[in-house]
């Protein structure tokens, strides 16, 4: 339910060989890097232009000239990064995406068609074809206490499965498709199968199945004395 290929389609992103070599998808994080370098040494530099070292920009995206651009850094087709982005480095951006004013990425994969539009911070994450964060939405990717992230499975009996994933640093996988509504936070090791809606303002932790939506309680509101 939550590997690599019950999350994402992977005809939608420059590391789909990469990705293929892993089962779970926070096994992908450490190499991250490693990969964009490696990818840009292939880009065909008609249709991308080096803009600085080791960042490089598909000649069809639209960059303001506020956003910075760490390296290493591949922005894909058609993909804009509006005013006051902030890409720290280890990005690998698709196609037809779009990252927002004040937006921070740091070491993720945005499949295709993704949109993170205003005031998200997306660390250590992967975020799958047409997957959507909505204004101020975020990724934590660390724990309060620094240690090891632990993903959590609910088991049908109501139990909680514990799996470890040996990764300090891990924030969130949205499957394809993934609705996350405004203001959420998505707790390290989160998890989200695909065409999931998560409501506005919602604090998510864990493991959510496919084709779910993630409701908070609704708010209580009664007469003044």
């Amino acid at each position: 339910m939550y590997r690599i290929v019950d999350l994402f389609d992977l005809e939608h992103t420059m590391a789909a060989d990469y990705l293929r070599g892993f089962e779970y998808p926070w096994e992908a994080l450490k190499g991250i890097k490693d990969l964009i370098i490696s990818l840009q040494h292939n880009l065909d530099r008609n249709e991308y232009d080096e803009v600085s070292e080791q960042v490089f920009v598909h000649k069809s995206a639209t960059v303001a000239p506020t956003a910075y651009l760490g390296k290493p850094c591949i922005i894909g087709p058609n993909t804009e990064v509006r005013h006051c982005a902030f890409v720290r480095g280890s990005a690998l951006v698709g196609a037809n995406c779009v990252v927002g004013n004040s937006v921070e990425l740091k070491n993720v994969i945005l499949f295709d068609n993704v949109q993170t539009p205003h005031y998200n911070y997306v660390g250590d994450s992967i975020l799958g074809y047409k997957s959507h964060m909505g204004a101020g939405s975020i990724t934590s990717n660390l724990k309060s206490d620094k240690t090891l992230v632990t993903l959590r499975v609910p088991n049908e009996d109501g139990s909680i499965e514990k799996i470890k994933t040996n990764v300090k640093k891990f924030g969130a996988m949205l499957g394809d498709y993934v609705e996350v509504g405004c203001n959420s936070v998505l707790n390290p090791g989160t998890i989200i199968g695909r065409h999931t809606n998560v409501y506005p303002t919602s604090c998510v932790r864990g493991f959510v199945k496919a084709n779910s939506i993630v409701k908070v309680k609704e708010v209580t509101i009664v007469d003044k004395k």
